[in-house]
């Protein structure tokens, strides 16, 4: 029967730890398996993993092309035919859309697209629009503001 007083480790689960500096005889003595000289044998020596040697690194070895925005904005893209879903008269704005699950967050900036047909007025407030959305929207009796 098993209990506390005769409980083991499961074979080879426990392991000796690597005593290191402890004599020739050892097996680890003298360089404590550091090897000889050079910075990872020196105490307190840490070379980060993109360190080449001196060598010159990779990222300034490779061409950099094109130009990086700092300022740039990405905007969620709904079209018109996901505004289907929404009721005659209703607003359509970032939280509405989360809550019918057409856009992961609130926090988003949304562009309304004309990809489709809108039969219902509606209230669009978002952030940006196409012309040809827009007109969709005017056609259809609806009205688009800019959040």
């Amino acid at each position: 029967m098993i209990n506390l007083s005769n409980l083991t480790p499961a074979p080879g689960s426990k392991k000796k730890i690597k005593r290191v500096g402890r004599g020739n005889a050892s097996g680890r003595g003298g360089t404590s398996g550091r090897g000889h000289k050079g910075q990872k044998a020196r105490s307190g020596a840490s070379v980060p993993g993109w360190f080449e040697g001196g060598q010159m690194p990779i990222y300034r070895r490779l061409p950099k092309r094109g130009f990086k925005n700092p300022f740039r904005r990405e905007y969620a893209v709904i079209n018109i035919k996901d505004l289907a879903d929404f009721e005659a008269g209703s607003v359509v704005d970032l939280a509405a859309l989360k809550l019918k699950g057409k856009i992961r967050s609130s926090d988003m900036s949304v562009k309304l697209l004309a990809q489709g047909d809108i039969a219902v007025a509606l209230t669009v407030r978002l952030d940006k629009a196409s012309q040809s959305a827009l007109d969709k929207i005017v056609k259809a009796g609806g009205s688009f503001e800019v959040i």
